[in-house]
């Protein structure tokens, strides 16, 4: 059974319960859901998207490992993964990528970060469907939506498995939250779902991502080390946070 990647120090310190600052605009802090999940840890990384914008990555059938993806984007201040992918390294659901568009939108399902007129947000697909010729900057879908309106929506427990996850959210204050598993143990997408309006998070909507072996973060400091979570697989697609400017 292979092991995780033991993530940088910076990842697995035990007094971030408040948010720290590591560069203007961007925060980091851990969270614990404790009680039957004692073993599971997430990092989250909340940035304001009055001075970051976000772009998504795609290298089709040539996924890149949380290194080599910080070598293609020098000038990211942080990225995590994005859409669920084939064995061939081709994405499934939509990517919008600088207006370009790839794969096959998700119908009656599934949740979507998304660029519009320089406006970050989560859609939920399911009740705002995407519409072919829709005009984004930027979109990574994926499923399910975890958070509608503050409210965990995700309750189908079927082939719900413990794994570890990759979110990206939308606080009330508009701000974007990533958040992703640093431990070897992660959580149900139920026990998730239910899991996220608890915290002080403030997640107005929240959509999963690719998780398992694909779960990955990276997110400069301004100081220090880079705070880096390598994913066991390479990934064909990021969510990258880019300076403005």
């Amino acid at each position: 059974t292979p092991t995780i990647p033991t993530p940088t120090a910076e990842t697995s310190v035990d007094n971030l319960s408040t948010w720290e600052q590591i560069a203007p605009g961007i925060e980091r802090r851990i969270y614990r859901p404790g009680a039957d999940q004692a073993l599971t840890q997430f990092m989250a990384v909340r940035i304001d998207p009055v001075l970051y914008s976000f772009r998504a990555h795609y290298t089709p059938g040539d996924p890149k490992n949380v290194m080599q993806w910080r070598d293609q984007l020098p000038d990211a201040a942080a990225f995590v993964n994005a859409n669920f992918f084939d064995p061939n390294g081709q994405i499934l659901g939509l990517l919008v990528s600088d207006g370009a568009v790839y794969g096959t939108p998700y119908v009656g399902y599934g949740g979507m970060f998304q660029v519009q007129n320089g406006v970050a947000r989560i859609r939920a697909t399911i009740v705002e469907p995407y519409i072919p010729g829709e005009v984004l900057e930027t979109a990574v879908q994926a499923f399910p939506m975890l958070v509608l309106d503050r409210v965990g929506i995700f309750t189908n427990t079927q082939g719900d498995r413990i794994s570890r996850r990759t979110v990206v959210g939308q606080d009330g204050a508009g701000r974007i939250v990533l958040l992703v598993t640093t431990s070897l143990v992660g959580m149900r997408l139920v026990d998730l779902s239910a899991y996220l309006p608890t915290t002080d998070l403030d997640l107005v909507n929240a959509v999963n991502l690719d998780g398992g072996g694909s779960t990955m973060l990276y997110a400069r400091a301004a100081q220090g080390p880079a705070i880096q979570i390598p994913s066991l697989d390479s990934v064909p697609a990021v969510l990258a946070v880019h300076p403005k400017g």
